[in-house]
């Protein structure tokens, strides 16, 4: 197999620097899709050999952008005649290692597959191709009167197919759930070439619901090339309160008392002194600058019922010693709250050229202790933490901010990123709450399922993907077959001559 793909995938130039003639796949490629679309230069591989995670170590081969369907589905025909596995890629803003090529693969960028295809409001469904930006189909929606409702912070740049793949949330996924929630149907290519759809549009779809199985696999299931979406009425009012408090337990414990009231807001998220400090002074929004914690609740619906449920969420605050209670007076203000919110990770750069963000979920009563020990444990590395997250949900998104070019700091942030992982398990969380398994969280697999679990899980993927060749090597950890195909993930740099 390493024979067969040094052949096959052989860089452009020669080591001194001459034109390398193409290769039997690249030619092969340029047949089906436009020459100019089929990249084996070095920028392109380079570039699309990372995602935003901090994982190194990815190396594409050649790099694949199809604008339909039927390209797409002979790519897969040409890569398994070839023998070559593939990796789907969107804006490539996963953190969790997802979209990282292992051992030179075809990499199938859907960046130019962006167009909206159809918005039916009778029905309440848009079908759009899967680069579409998130932020985009909304901004579309929104004279209509309707929008997609997950919503994450990447939301202005990251796409509507990553968002399947990943089962993204955002902070508005508390009342509206996440991506599976508001995807119907899907056209997909399967890893053979064959053209599916999971899913329907009508009420009740017969059958299996592969499209939930489908949503979350990320890319190891085949591609998905059309979405159909379902549309979101905009809200006839919207409250949106920023609690201050002196503790972070307290702003935890607010959250908590508020879903035990039988209130479920919009989205209530949680951001510490630190971040707080950074957003101030990057967007100017009136964050409380000096509070250790602040909540940003948000509560929508009809206008009596948001009037109600705002002024109870602002008692319960004060009832966990809130020390300022601030409520949103004019849209302008209500979206540079939330404009505060979504720059959050931008804003750190002013403190720290990198950060590693993480993924955990936490029961909502264990969330003050578990951040209590993300705090210990950052310290424990000497390093810098900022917390900013989905409360309301129980989702932690802690921010380890570093220097990569500090000796022996991304030992350090490794090891804490595991620590966080294990104190979140042990509190009774999950692995991820939006960003997926990766590479990042694939050795805790086995940690959080049964062996049974993940042989059956195996089993489902292998349904897909008999021959383990979209996206090898993601999720399952070692022990599983669909983890343990060496030959296509683990590539020797030779390979490339």
């Amino acid at each position: 197999m390493l024979k067969r793909l040094k052949t096959l995938l052989r860089p452009p130039r020669t080591p001194d620097g001459s034109p390398r003639p193409s290769t039997p796949l690249v030619e092969e490629l340029r047949t089906v899709l436009a020459p100019d679309r089929v990249h084996m230069d070095g920028a392109a591989r380079s570039l699309l050999s990372r995602d935003a995670s901090v994982i190194d170590g990815g190396g594409a081969g050649p790099v694949c952008y199809p604008i339909s369907t039927g390209e797409v589905q002979s790519i897969f025909e040409v890569a398994a005649r070839h023998g070559c596995p593939v990796v789907p890629r969107g804006a490539g803003t996963g953190l969790a290692g997802g979209a990282i090529p292992m051992g030179a693969p075809i990499v199938v960028a859907t960046t130019k597959m962006n167009q909206i295809l159809d918005v039916d409001l009778v029905n309440r469904i848009a079908w759009v191709q899967p680069g579409v930006i998130n932020l985009d189909l909304t901004k579309h929606l929104q004279p209509l009167g309707y929008h997609f409702a997950p919503d994450p912070s990447s939301q202005q740049v990251c796409t509507i197919g990553g968002n399947v793949a990943n089962n993204s949330g955002g902070p508005h996924c508390l009342a509206y759930g996440v991506t599976n929630a508001h995807v119907e149907a899907l056209e997909v290519v399967l890893p053979t070439g064959e053209i599916v759809q999971l899913g329907g549009v009508e009420a009740s779809p017969a059958g299996l619901d592969l499209r939930g199985v489908f949503v979350g696999s990320e890319g190891t299931m085949g591609l998905a090339t059309k979405v159909g979406v379902r549309l979101t009425k905009n809200p006839p009012a919207v409250r949106t309160l920023l609690l201050s408090f002196d503790s972070v337990p307290d702003a935890a414990n607010t959250v908590s008392d508020v879903v035990a009231a039988g209130i479920v807001p919009a989205a209530m998220e949680v951001l510490d002194k630190r971040i707080i400090v950074a957003v101030e002074n990057f967007v100017g929004a009136g964050y409380p600058v000096g509070a250790a914690a602040a909540l940003l609740a948000e509560v929508d619906g009809l206008p009596g019922g948001v009037d109600i449920d705002a002024e109870r969420i602002a008692e319960i605050g004060r009832a966990n010693n809130a020390t300022k209670v601030r409520l949103a007076e004019t849209e302008e203000e209500r979206a540079l709250l939330w404009k505060g919110r979504k720059t959050a990770f931008g804003a750190i750069a002013q403190i720290a050229p990198d950060y590693y963000l993480h993924d955990t979920v936490v029961p909502r009563s264990k969330l003050a202790e578990v951040l209590e020990k993300v705090y210990e444990i950052a310290e424990r590395h000497e390093l810098i933490v900022m917390n900013v997250f989905h409360a309301g949900d129980g989702n932690l998104h802690p921010l380890l901010l570093f220097d990569a070019r500090d000796e022996g700091v991304m030992e350090r942030v490794h090891a804490a990123g595991a620590e966080i992982i294990e104190a979140s398990l042990d509190a009774g969380g999950v692995l991820s709450g939006e960003h997926g398994i990766g590479l990042e969280k694939q050795k805790f697999m086995d940690r959080m399922f049964s062996d049974d679990d993940l042989d059956h899980q195996n089993r489902l993927r292998q349904a897909f993907d008999p021959q383990c060749s979209s996206n090898p090597g993601k999720v399952l950890p070692t022990g599983h077959s669909c983890a343990d195909i060496q030959t296509l993930t683990s590539i020797p740099a030779e390979v490339w001559g």
